[in-house]
Formats: structure tokens, sequence, C-alpha cells
């Protein structure tokens, strides 16, 4: 009904006119079908990566996460020669108390629009990343399946629709776990599969930030 309608008006004029393709540039030519095969490239940055966009998000108001996702987007900006950068991002999708603690899975992906227009200083975008981030927060619960059915991109086999790069900013949590006598970590898990042109994922962790790009195969080396 009325709350459905006004979540999705608020993407049709958030997303009006976006680019239908990053055109970052790649080391072979974009294949008619996508093969999603891929490759990771860790990275481990020192400290300070972290510490440094820390205290500019604080002195701004803002979050880690939109910190690094307006640095993203600039990069990206520079490699596409684009004023107009679109990302995808999950986010948790758990806006009621009563599901914090209910296993499942609830995310949902947002489309995070970034206007690079008139050479604004870094701490200008900042305020901008701020202000998308903080309204697609507003309307998160359209499921994005429904958004992509709603404004009807022009579809291709060989990229996917509304964003071709991804960006998440995971939370490193308590680690460890509660059972006495068992110590507990993490496994990596082998990125041999690409579903994005290129996916960026981080975690903060107390040495620094961890974590590294994901890529497509066909496209890059």
């Amino acid at each position: 009904g009325e709350v459905l309608d006004g979540q999705l008006a608020y993407w049709k004029e958030r997303l009006a006119g976006a680019p239908e393709l990053l055109e970052l540039p790649t080391d072979r030519p974009r294949p008619p079908v996508q093969t999603y095969r891929g490759a990771p490239a860790p990275m481990e940055p020192p400290l300070e990566l972290l510490e440094r966009p820390q205290r500019l998000a604080r002195s701004e108001g803002a979050t880690l996460y939109m910190t690094l996702l307006g640095a993203f987007q600039v990069l990206l900006s520079k490699y596409a020669g684009s004023e107009d950068v679109v990302v995808g991002s999950p986010i948790a999708g758990r806006t009621r108390g009563e599901v914090e603690e209910l296993i499942g899975l609830f995310v949902n992906t947002l489309v995070l629009r970034a206007d690079l227009s008139g050479d604004p200083s870094f701490r200008e975008l900042l305020r901008r990343v701020r202000g998308v981030t903080l309204g697609a927060y507003e309307h998160q619960e359209v499921p994005f399946e429904k958004l992509v059915a709603e404004l009807q991109p022009e579809r291709s086999l060989s990229h996917s629709p509304l964003f071709q790069v991804m960006f998440t900013l995971q939370d490193a949590g308590g680690g460890g776990g509660a059972l006495p006598g068992l110590k507990v970590g993490g496994v990596g898990a082998a990125m041999e599969i690409a579903k994005f042109d290129l996916s960026l994922t981080l975690t903060a962790t107390a040495q620094g930030l961890r974590g590294g790009l994901n890529y497509s195969t066909d496209l890059f080396e």
C-alpha cells in the first residue's frame, strides 16, 4: 500500500538517470555472457589507514562505513572517468529488536549513488555520501529484486543490473565464542567466483582493516 509506494517513489527519484554501467578500464573486453569466474586480491593495510578515516568520520558526524565508501567511490570515479558512481552494498535488514537474535538471512542490497560533480573536497563528498546513506537506510525495506522489477533497467547477460561494484564493511564482532575449552575462529573461503565486476570487502579489527578485492577474471588480470 502507501508504505511500499512511498519507498519505491524514493528509489525511483534517487536512481533516475543513473548510468546503466560503470565503465571501468578492463584488461579484457567484457564477454557477452558473465561466467562468474573470479579471484581474490587480499589486502592488509597498516593500522593508520583505519585510524585516520575513523578520526575524519567523527569530525564530520559520519561513520567509518560512510568514509570508506566515499573513498572507494572517489577511486572508482577516477578510474571510470565518471562523476556519477553507483555501488551496491548489503545491509543486515534487522530493523526490529524482535529479530536481532533470530537465526536466518534478512540481508537486502542497497543501491548507493555518489554525485562527484563540481570537484568537491573530500569532506564535502563525505557529507553527500552521509546524506545518501542515511536516506537509503530509511528506505531499505524494498527488496532489491522488487526495485529492479520496478525500475526496469535495460537488462544484459554481460553485467548485473543497477550496479556492477559491491562494497562491504563487516563488523569483526566479539570473536572467540562462548563454549569452554574451545577456541573458535573464522576460516576463509577460496573466492573463485565473482558475482560482480569488483567487490571490496573489509573488516575493521584491532590490527587495522583486513579484507580485499574479489574481481571478475573475465575482465581483470
